[in-house]
């Protein structure tokens, strides 16, 4: 199994980016995905997930009404749309796979699989 996030980089506060993570290697409509984010010193933090059908869609407070997440279950692609970034918004972020058709969970330790991550920079 392969997850590979990418789409990261430096961006000023504001500013837009998308991160994308195609998987291989699994069933990808058989699975919720989630994104999370770790900042260095930080714990690793839930960011947002959603159904393997895309139907529910879930976020951290902290997100909300700035990052939306999508999926292409025939790219067998997870998506990760941020807007409005924040410095508070810079860490490394990480998309992960959840085996079942029920709603995807916060708790990192609910995920199967994870990518190696894509470092975001938001610049004051």
């Amino acid at each position: 199994v392969q997850l590979q996030a990418s789409g990261g980089g430096l961006v000023q506060a504001g500013g837009s980016l998308r991160l994308s993570c195609p998987a291989s290697g699994l069933p990808f409509s058989r699975y919720g995905m989630g994104w999370f984010r770790q900042a260095p010193g930080k714990e690793r933090e839930f960011v947002a997930a959603i159904s393997w059908n895309g139907a529910g869609r879930y976020y951290a407070d902290s997100v909300k009404d700035r990052f939306t997440i999508s999926r292409d279950n025939a790219k067998n692609t997870v998506f990760l749309q941020m807007n409005s970034l924040k410095p508070e918004d810079t860490a490394v972020y990480f998309c992960a796979a959840r085996f079942g058709l029920g709603a995807p969970g916060m708790s990192a330790s609910e995920y199967n699989y994870w990518g190696q991550g894509t470092q975001v920079t938001v610049s004051s």
